[in-house]
């Protein structure tokens, strides 16, 4: 998973400088929640580690799931007012969702990490979601 994982974060990182780019064209700042995520992630990422490559899976496949729906829902907010919003957000949904097929394909071995990580990781991912959109 290691190759897979390291070709997952240089996608991140191109999608990040996808939303920085749209953010300076507007003039506007990323949200304050930002560093709150970053550190959140790296410390999801640490634990799920411990656990093993099917704790990874399925937590990175959870992440993705509400992250996809997340970014659906802005593509249809936006449609009719920003198309070049659209155009960037379109522009990464392919890559998510490869991110999550993959994942989901290797978390299936382990139904147990599945049931226990994928309701507490959804559930924190849109709450950071939901705090990232008002701060």
């Amino acid at each position: 998973m290691r190759s897979e994982l390291s070709e997952f974060q240089s996608h991140e990182r191109k999608h990040r400088s996808i939303f920085q780019a749209e953010l300076k064209r507007r003039g506007v700042r990323r949200c304050r929640s930002y560093h709150l995520c970053g550190a959140g992630g790296f410390v999801l990422g640490f634990v799920t580690a411990l656990f093993g490559a099917s704790a990874i899976a399925a937590t990175t496949a959870a992440v993705e799931s509400v992250v996809l729906r997340h970014l659906e829902r802005q593509i249809e907010r936006l449609t009719a007012v920003d198309a070049e919003a659209v155009a960037a957000i379109t522009s990464i949904v392919l890559e998510e969702q490869q991110h999550h097929d993959l994942s989901a394909a290797h978390a299936q071995s382990s139904r147990f990490w599945v049931r226990v990580l994928t309701p507490v990781v959804a559930m924190s991912t849109e709450t950071v979601i939901w705090l990232g959109m008002r701060l």
